[in-house]
């Protein structure tokens, strides 16, 4: 499948709105510098990451453009695909509520600022996880038609499911760089739902992907290395 640029164009542009309705609209305000600046760095790296596997990864933008619904995705993680984004969502509007329209928290800046960096750091890791991990679907599914095999380099030499550990140091950012302590209280709950999708993955791919087992066996922590 070949990934023309104007869909790439139109699929970031409707993340963009939707990201930007739920993050002012609960705030009642556009007048939010943490929420221009979070929406500025996530937009720019979801930008300048797309821009990059166009040129050097087409096969996996394409992948990551399709696989979400592909018939040979597990019907369990379709709906758990539908639970997590709800969730996920609802937690960004949550912040938006705590930290402008009610301003529950009162969270310091330098505190956002770490915020920024733990975001800038969680991409990297993102980054990392996509430059070496050619078959990362965000659907449960064995890619048999490009021929999957296990990856072990990079960051999976560490821990077998480097996106979700990227994931939840995104989540803790997010948090603090929004100013939302409450944001912060539900980190472990999104945590917790990737980490859950992680150990329903591996059991697909110890019956379906060969070698991966044997990778198990190898690297021993999901998310976390030497603490799970």
């Amino acid at each position: 499948m070949k990934v023309k640029v104007g869909q790439l164009v139109t699929r970031i542009a409707g993340m963009a709105g939707v990201f930007g309705l739920v993050l002012f609209l609960p705030a009642g305000t556009i007048d939010w510098w943490a929420g221009w600046a979070f929406l500025i760095l996530f937009l720019g790296f979801v930008i300048v990451l797309s821009a990059w596997l166009l040129r050097y990864n087409p096969d996996l933008l394409a992948e990551r453009m399709s696989g979400i619904g592909h018939p040979d995705q597990k019907t369990w993680d379709k709906v758990y695909l539908v639970w997590t984004g709800f969730a996920f969502f609802a937690w960004l509007a949550l912040m938006s509520l705590d930290a402008v329209r009610f301003r529950w928290s009162h969270v310091p800046r330098w505190f956002q600022g770490a915020g920024a960096l733990i975001l800038l750091g969680s991409f990297y890791l993102f980054f990392l996880t996509f430059r070496e991990n050619t078959y990362l679907s965000p659907a449960v599914r064995i890619q048999k038609e490009r021929g999957q095999t296990v990856v072990s380099t990079g960051p999976y030499r560490y821990v077998r499911h480097p996106m979700y550990a990227a994931f939840a140091l995104m989540t803790v950012g997010t948090a603090l760089l929004l100013g939302s302590w409450y944001g912060l209280s539900g980190v472990p709950i999104l945590i917790g739902m990737v980490a859950r999708r992680a150990v329903l993955e591996e059991q697909v791919l110890r019956q379906e992907l060969a070698g991966y087992c044997a990778y198990e066996a190898r690297v021993r922590f999901r998310l976390v290395p030497y603490i799970w």
